[in-house]
């Protein structure tokens, strides 16, 4: 891929025992340079949040960017929003509601459009699930219906947003986040890198794994791949 991208892909929005971005504050300087207001997406809503109360959160979590931020919800044309915005971030939730409001508004490929004319952009959680292919390895409980999983396809595989190791001493016997994944290369053939909560990437030139973790690289019919900080994925990706 060869779009001018600048772009922040991150597990999460929130450390444990940290406040919101927090851990994020040096990429996020660099990323907002130069920039005075943030588009922000809060369609997901997480734990059901209003619209407005999520973008406060937005708000407050980057003050030490001394930016303005406001809800795309707070404009009377959505595609005008993206197409004025300086920067965009789409916050974390529930991706299938995410991604049923982005079609319902009409600005999915609006967005893909602005991202690779190198607009800053931040993602977050589900704000990170769709810049794959498609939303189909969420974690998120499919609440409701969108009309398709297809999403932004500005990386060329699949994330899964809150990757979680299995522990093999614990006594819990459900799916782990790797079962699930086999289960999705049984159907489909896109690449998935499972994203620990900590970890992000930077997406510019080239996609690079950045934080303290590892990621874990799932391709179908082959072996997990194991990933450490700045990993050049578009090189892993052509493997």
């Amino acid at each position: 891929m060869s779009f001018m991208r600048n772009m922040i892909i991150a597990s999460t929005s929130t450390l444990y025992n940290s406040s919101y971005l927090a851990y994020l504050q040096t990429e996020l300087t660099k990323l907002l340079k130069n920039v005075k207001e943030v588009l922000f997406i809060p369609y997901a809503r997480p734990s059901g949040l209003s619209y407005d109360e999520y973008t406060a959160i937005a708000q407050e979590g980057l003050l030490f960017c001394d930016v303005k931020v406001k809800g795309i919800h707070e404009f009377s044309n959505a595609k005008e929003a993206i197409n004025k915005a300086q920067a965009i971030f789409v916050g974390g939730g529930n991706t299938f509601v995410l991604v049923k409001e982005l079609y319902e508004q009409a600005i999915l490929e609006l967005l893909k459009a602005k991202i690779e004319q190198g607009t800053p952009y931040l993602g977050t959680s589900a704000g990170s699930n769709i810049c794959g292919p498609t939303m189909q390895t969420t974690n998120d409980m499919p609440i409701v219906k969108p009309p398709s999983f297809e999403t932004l396809g500005c990386l060329p595989f699949n994330i899964n947003a809150h990757f979680l190791v299995a522990d093999k001493n614990s006594t819990h016997k459900g799916e782990t986040r790797e079962t699930r994944i086999k289960e999705f290369h049984v159907y489909n053939n896109t690449a998935v890198l499972g994203l620990q909560e900590g970890s992000w990437l930077d997406v510019k030139e080239a996609i690079v794994l950045k934080g303290n973790l590892d990621a874990y690289w799932f391709q179908k019919n082959k072996p997990v791949k194991i990933c450490t900080p700045n990993t050049v994925f578009d090189e892993v990706a052509s493997e």
